[in-house]
C-alpha cells in the first residue's frame, strides 16, 4: 500500500513536471521566441500564458522596455578640421525579436553594432559642421539627425533607436592648453589696452582738472586785484575829499601819524631846526 502510493505520488510530480515544461509564461515588458532545437519557430510579442512543447522547445526571452548604450569617449573632426572629444549616449529597444535572435544574438551583439552606428552617424554630422554648431549651436538639430540616421541603420537587425544625446563635447587635452594659452593671450591683450586707455583717460582729467584749478586761482587773483583797486580808489577818493574839506587838517593828521611811526621807544632823529618835519612840533610849542 505504502509503495503504491509513493509510486502514485511521483508520478503526480512527474506530470505535474510535465505539465509546467509545457506552458511558460511572457510578462508586460518582455517578448519571447521559441526555438525547436535551436531553430526559432514561434515569436510571441504579447503578454500572456503560452504553449510549448517539453524537452523539444525551449523559449527565449527579450526585454520589450527601453534598454541604454553608453559609449565611450571618442575623437571626431569638424567640418573645419577641428578635433573634437565626444561623449554620447542612446536609448534604444528590441521591436524584433525574431530579426534581433537571427543578427546580433544578444544584447551584448546589439550595442556593439550600435556602437559602430551611432559613431558613424555622428562622425558624419560632425564632419558636415563647424565646431561652434557642435558644441553652441543648433544641437537638437544635429541630435535629431542622427537619431533618424541611428534608426534606418539599425533597423535591419530588428532594434529601434529612439534617442541620441551628448553627454560632453570637448576639446581634447592638447587644444585644450592651446586654446587656453590664446584666451589667457587675449586676456592680457584686452587688459594692457584697457589699462593703456585709463591711464590716458586718468591723464586727461588730471590736466582738466589742473587747468580748471589754474583758471580758478587766476580767476580769483584777478577778482581780488579788481576788490583790492576798487578799495584803494574808494579810500583815495575818501582822502582826497577829506583833505579838499579842510587841508591844514588833513596835513596835521598825517603829521602826526608820521611821528607815531618814527618817533618810536629808543629812537634818535637827528634833524636841523629849520627842518620840515619837526613844524608841527614848533608851533606847537
Amino acid at each position: 500500500m505504502n509503495r503504491l502510493l509513493s509510486s502514485l505520488a511521483v508520478a503526480v510530480a512527474v506530470l505535474a513536471m510535465v505539465v509546467s515544461s509545457m506552458f511558460f509564461r511572457v510578462g508586460e515588458w518582455q517578448t519571447a521566441i521559441v526555438l525547436q532545437f535551436g531553430k526559432p519557430v514561434k515569436t510571441v510579442l504579447e503578454p500572456g500564458l503560452n504553449f510549448k512543447i517539453p524537452i523539444m522547445q525551449e523559449v527565449l526571452y527579450f526585454e520589450k522596455r527601453l534598454l541604454e548604450y553608453d559609449a565611450a569617449p571618442k575623437v571626431l573632426i569638424t567640418r573645419d578640421k577641428q578635433q573634437l572629444v565626444i561623449d554620447n549616449f542612446a536609448r534604444w529597444r528590441v521591436v524584433d525579436p525574431l530579426l534581433f535572435y537571427k543578427t546580433v544574438l544578444t544584447e551584448a551583439g546589439a550595442q556593439s553594432r550600435l556602437d559602430d552606428i551611432i559613431y558613424s552617424a555622428v562622425r558624419d554630422a560632425a564632419a558636415r559642421r563647424q565646431l561652434y554648431d557642435v558644441v553652441s549651436g543648433d544641437r537638437a538639430e544635429l541630435l535629431t539627425s542622427v537619431t533618424l540616421e541611428s534608426n534606418k541603420k539599425a533597423a535591419s537587425y530588428g532594434v529601434e533607436v529612439i534617442d541620441v544625446r551628448i553627454k560632453r563635447a570637448d576639446l581634447p587635452e592638447k587644444n585644450e592648453q592651446n586654446v587656453f594659452n590664446r584666451m589667457r593671450t587675449e586676456r592680457e591683450r584686452l587688459a594692457k589696452k584697457f589699462r593703456a586707455e585709463g591711464e590716458e583717460e586718468a591723464l586727461k582729467i588730471r590736466s582738466l582738472a589742473e587747468r580748471e584749478n589754474r583758471v580758478l586761482i587766476a580767476e580769483a587773483v584777478r577778482k581780488a586785484e579788481i576788490i583790492r583797486g576798487e578799495g584803494q580808489a574808494k579810500a583815495t577818493a575818501i582822502y582826497a575829499e577829506a583833505y579838499e574839506r579842510d587841508p591844514d587838517f588833513y596835513d596835521f593828521t598825517r603829521t602826526l601819524e608820521a611821528y607815531r611811526n618814527t618817533l618810536g621807544k629808543r629812537t634818535t632823529v637827528i634833524l636841523t631846526p629849520s627842518s620840515e618835519f619837526l613844524r608841527r612840533l614848533q608851533s606847537s610849542r
